[in-house]
């Protein structure tokens, strides 16, 4: 197991060298930590759970022209050049395939316990002080404003709407990061998602009274 995880380490670190800051290496990196923290207590597959975590991001749909595909196919391809069997790598690439916020706007016709922790994993590090962080550098890579208060939050977006948005990065915390918490599947990813939830809610307090010249 620990050849397959150093062979995987080191084919997504190449991949994603050059990657948007938010994406990258560390974020996996992230990930991974968050489900094997999370796995102590959920006890999924330990390997399918490595495996997902580290490959879920070698191909956002976002930075593909939205291409679905390219990140699973991508998974399997090279799933398959380390000896896995065909009923690891399908389950890897159906976590890959499920795993995205957007994802859960559409249908979702896959789940597992090992789904869950990573899809826990990946969104504890979308939310907290590093969450704002992401939020941020993705809104400045796509050269979004800020905040424009005459642009309210869309909290009914389909999935197509989602993927092509162009809206401020302060309403992206209403559209998705705010509503993270109560998204989560395991009781580990609620406790930590709770607190760095509330953490969100005093950094936006601190953002509108510095926006309105009161603090």
């Amino acid at each position: 197991m620990n050849e397959i995880l150093e062979q995987t380490i080191a084919f997504v670190k190449k991949i994603l060298a050059g990657a948007e800051a938010g994406h990258d290496w560390f974020h996996i990196e992230r990930v991974y930590k968050n489900a094997q923290l999370i796995n102590q207590a959920e006890k999924g597959d330990a390997l399918i759970v490595a495996l997902a975590a580290l490959l879920h991001d070698i191909a956002d749909p976002k930075f593909n022209n939205g291409d679905e595909e390219i990140g699973p196919k991508m998974a399997g391809d090279f799933l398959t050049e380390l000896g896995l069997d065909a009923v690891q790598i399908h389950h890897v690439q159906q976590i890959i395939r499920n795993l995205s916020y957007k994802a859960s706007l559409g249908t979702i016709t896959f789940q597992s316990r090992e789904l869950d922790i990573v899809q826990d994993a990946d969104r504890l590090d979308a939310i907290g002080a590093i969450g704002i962080a992401r939020a941020f550098t993705y809104g400045g890579y796509k050269n979004r404003v800020l905040y424009n208060p005459e642009i309210a939050p869309d909290l009914n977006m389909s999935k197509e709407v989602y993927k092509n948005s162009t809206a401020p990065t302060i309403n992206h915390f209403y559209e998705k990061l705010l509503r993270l918490k109560d998204l989560m599947k395991t009781d580990t990813g609620k406790e930590i998602a709770a607190e760095r939830h509330d953490f969100m809610l005093v950094y936006l307090d601190h953002f509108y009274k510095e926006w309105e010249g009161k603090i």
